[in-house]
């Protein structure tokens, strides 16, 4: 079953042609990386998904983007609602200046739940999802921005789990990271594939290879090859990515 199905899609930042005929599914419930240089257009790319992109001016979007079917640039579909269904987490963590507890509630809050115990809960087990639950809980009340790194990443992966998404995109969320939260990320990713769809952005190849079902490698904003994550690593179609996989360029 096919998450996204991304058709003829080209996108345009002004005169600059950022995503050339771009055509991917993307699976349900499995983890996609994608791959390639900087500036091939990895991130822009994730960032259609949420339309995120509506927020760059001069931007320019043709094609079809479909979630479940749906096409999400269909003038009628209400972003706060996409954004809730397609959730984000960023490169740098980015908790927000107050208490734990009051990072995770702020979503839920946003879509009207007020009731203590329901919030309480949702916490706790947005916490207990993104593996953070049994360093934070007695820490609820402290400031977010006191945590470490690895930790306030983790938070963030709370905070978009604390909506109820299907799909969380993460724009290279260990790139800021130690070794040893990163490893954490990865493992939390690979629990978190067997209830949501996860699209990684990555630099770190490896990373793609150890976590990822599904890997697409970027070139200039085109997609150069698509497929099974362990099939392109070990035995790419194109001559270009097995040129970016064994570090000839890039």
């Amino acid at each position: 079953m096919n998450k996204f199905e991304i058709s003829d899609l080209d996108l345009y930042y002004g005169q600059l042609h950022a995503l050339k005929n771009v055509e991917l599914k993307i699976p349900e419930r499995q983890i996609t990386a994608f791959i390639g240089p900087s500036g091939c257009g990895k991130s822009t790319l994730l960032r259609t998904l949420n339309r995120m992109n509506d927020l760059v001016e001069g931007c320019r979007i043709t094609g079809n983007v479909l979630l479940d079917g749906q096409d999400i640039y269909n003038g009628s579909l209400d972003t706060t609602l996409l954004r809730k269904r397609v959730g984000m987490v960023f490169q740098k963590p980015n908790p927000f200046p107050m208490s734990v507890y009051e990072n995770v509630a702020y979503g839920p809050r946003t879509h009207g739940v007020r009731g203590k115990a329901k919030l309480d809960d949702i916490v706790e087990q947005s916490l207990r999802g993104a593996a953070i639950w049994g360093e934070l809980k007695d820490r609820l009340k402290k400031d977010a921005l006191g945590l470490s790194g690895g930790q306030q990443q983790r938070l963030c992966i709370a905070r978009a789990l604390a909506v109820e998404p299907e799909v969380v995109l993460m724009d290279e969320p260990t790139s800021a990271l130690d070794p040893i939260s990163t490893s954490r990320i990865e493992d939390l990713c690979v629990t978190l594939r067997e209830k949501y769809t996860i699209i990684i952005v990555t630099h770190n190849m490896q990373q793609a290879a150890r976590i990822s079902d599904n890997t697409a490698f970027f070139l200039l904003g085109e997609i150069i090859e698509y497929g099974n994550t362990e099939k392109l690593f070990s035995i790419p179609r194109d001559k270009r990515t097995e040129d970016y996989i064994t570090g000839r360029f890039g």
